[in-house]
């Protein structure tokens, strides 16, 4: 029979341990799920679409990243127009920690309450936000490797 030694037998427990909890970065950026959000504002409207966003919609997405159900949000803007066809005006990326995160339609309720005084006022403001907008549309986006 074979006989290990006591330091080898000490550390096997850590080893295991180690092996079930330790995921690579590759392994947990697959359980991500990435969310592109495309919004087109009626001409002239975009400055205050996106005032309305980051003031509305923004901290709820920080407080889901706090609590670690978001990853990363980033907005952008583009730096030149485009045809009609392809314009858009805002565009936002939330990478979710799962699919089922991403999808869960009360992600942000809680923090509503937190966050917002008059729930009135938010609903108003929100419904005002959407009538700038001419399209919105959701792209999801996975990472390749090169």
């Amino acid at each position: 029979m074979y006989k290990v030694s006591r330091p080898i037998r000490l550390m096997l427990p850590l080893v295991f341990l180690l092996m079930f909890f330790y995921r690579p970065a590759k392994a947990q950026r697959a359980e991500s799920f990435t969310i592109e959000s495309y919004y087109r504002v009626k001409w002239g409207y975009a400055d205050e679409f996106i005032r309305l966003w980051k003031t509305n919609h923004y901290p709820l997405l920080k407080k889901a990243q706090e609590k670690g159900d978001v990853i990363s949000i980033k907005a952008e803007t583009p730096r030149f127009h485009s045809g009609e066809e392809t314009r858009w005006d805002f565009r936002v990326t939330v990478v979710f920690k799962n699919v089922a995160t991403a999808f869960d339609e009360n992600l942000v309720t809680p923090y509503k309450k937190q966050l917002f005084t008059d729930l009135d006022a938010l609903g108003k403001s929100e419904q005002h936000r959407f009538e700038l907008l001419l399209a919105h549309w959701d792209v999801e986006t996975a990472e390749q490797s090169l």
